[in-house]
């Protein structure tokens, strides 16, 4: 006979692993470790120090676990969730991914400056970690409360989709410049255009040594001298970089290719922190050292969204790239109406890294100095229009014979109740950034009580 004391403990231990299983705070700890694993005890050290700022930075830093949380939800198949309304994602479209930036044209652009972690896949997942971001950040603001944040996540909504709508037909040409937007996004590139240029970043980053010669700044706080092997590889790894320029660069010859200096950036991003990444200064296109180019060499890795496919999915994925270099400059390509013409990739002792030039406009809009949450609402229109324009050229790189294919599907789904596609968002967009603000305080207190170092 069944002893009933061996019985019930058997199912008590059974029932305890039940829950263990879906521990929450667990999971988190799980995956900073397994993401962070491999950095350095120092990067480690400071990455955390950065996500504990607060749940937006946690946020920042944690895309893997957005895309493991979101990946198979259900909730896409209402508004999406078909081949007719997957895209080219930014694949961690925060709203400090979206940038200024610029090159020898002198014209000031706004739009997604980061590419790391691009891949394919339905377009909510770009504008789902786009408005948790807007949430989040307008938390942080005291002078803003829920229905500002509603008005945001709805004025997002909007222009996304009348973004779409008036596309149909058209060429996605528009791109946010000075003479092209209003409020506070054009305050803030005309500020961009006044303080900023190339010898400005040049001043910031490098000086002329007692040779004259212009080189990186020693003892500079965000670089670090790199090994002469390294110095050495580099000659090699930029004049194989050349051919994988898609566009012709202004004025392109071995000369101007010629390395005058390497420096190893350190300290950069939040969710890249830790990751191998150089500056290359290059000789410029004229004569004298004016028009030096810096170029922003990084190593690149699988991206977020790949620790939570399938077996099947990851087979087909690397059968579409071959290395993430590539990936990086075909989605950077795509998504980009004026892709900057550094873009490449080279192989620098055995790993691929990306290559773009350091815009001399580079620079995050200032969230914190908004201070009504009209201004948030006005921000988020020109968010929702820029992610709507990436979308549709990455979709139209995709299918170019049918150049309106995204746009019609995301319509025919979303379009026909557009209320309850808004109301979906903003109930998401609240609700994660809830669990963002738990996850936060599981990495609080992981790293109070030791638990994650």
């Amino acid at each position: 006979m069944l002893d009933k004391t061996v019985l019930n403990k058997t199912v008590s231990d059974g029932v305890n692993r039940l829950n263990t299983a879906h521990d929450r705070a667990q999971q988190v700890l799980d995956e900073l470790r397994r993401q962070n694993g491999a950095l350095s005890a120092d990067d480690r050290r400071m990455k955390y120090q950065k996500m504990a700022a607060s749940p937006f930075a946690f946020y920042r830093g944690s895309n893997p676990l957005y895309w493991h949380d979101m990946f198979r939800d259900w909730h896409f198949s209402l508004y999406g969730g078909q081949l007719t309304t997957q895209t080219w994602l930014q694949g961690d479209a925060h709203l400090h991914n979206f940038g200024a930036y610029g090159s020898h044209d002198h014209k000031i652009r706004f739009g997604l400056d980061d590419f790391d972690d691009a891949i394919i896949g339905d377009y909510q997942y770009d504008l789902w970690r786009l408005a948790i971001s807007i949430v989040l950040d307008m938390r942080q603001n005291s002078q803003v409360n829920d229905d500002d944040i509603d008005s945001a996540l709805t004025s997002l909504a909007t222009h996304y989709l009348e973004t779409l709508e008036k596309s149909q037909g058209e060429n996605a040409d528009w791109v946010a410049m000075c003479g092209t937007t209003k409020g506070p996004l054009k305050q803030f590139l005309d500020r961009i255009a006044e303080k900023k240029d190339r010898q400005q970043m040049l001043d910031k980053w490098t000086h002329l040594n007692d040779q004259g010669e212009r080189c990186f700044m020693p003892n500079h706080p965000k670089m670090a001298a790199p090994s002469i092997r390294v110095r050495k590889a580099f000659t090699k790894a930029l004049e194989d970089y050349q051919h994988t320029l898609a566009d012709q660069v202004p004025g392109h010859s071995q000369q101007h290719f010629k390395v005058k200096d390497v420096a190893l950036r350190i300290g950069a991003g939040t969710g890249s922190l830790g990751t191998q990444r150089y500056y290359a200064l290059i000789e410029g296109m004229g004569e004298g050292d004016h028009d030096d180019v810096i170029l922003d060499i990084k190593a690149q890795q699988k991206p977020a969204a790949w620790q939570a496919m399938s077996r099947d999915e990851r087979q087909r994925y690397r059968q579409a790239f071959t290395h993430e270099g590539g990936r990086h400059a075909i989605a950077f390509q795509a998504m980009a109406q004026h892709p900057d013409v550094y873009l490449g990739w080279m192989s620098l002792q055995g790993e691929i890294y990306s290559v773009r030039e350091r815009s001399p406009f580079k620079a995050d809009f200032p969230t914190h100095k908004l201070k009504k949450g009209k201004q948030f609402t006005k921000m988020a229109r020109d968010w929702g229009c820029i992610l709507a324009y990436s979308h549709l050229r990455g979709a139209r790189s995709l299918t170019p014979e049918r150049p309106d294919q995204f746009a019609e599907s995301v319509l025919a789904r979303a379009g026909q109740d557009r209320q309850a596609f808004t109301q979906l968002l903003i109930l998401q967009a609240r609700a994660y950034a809830d669990c963002v603000h738990h996850d936060h305080q599981v990495l609080l207190h992981g790293l109070a009580s030791g638990g994650l170092k």
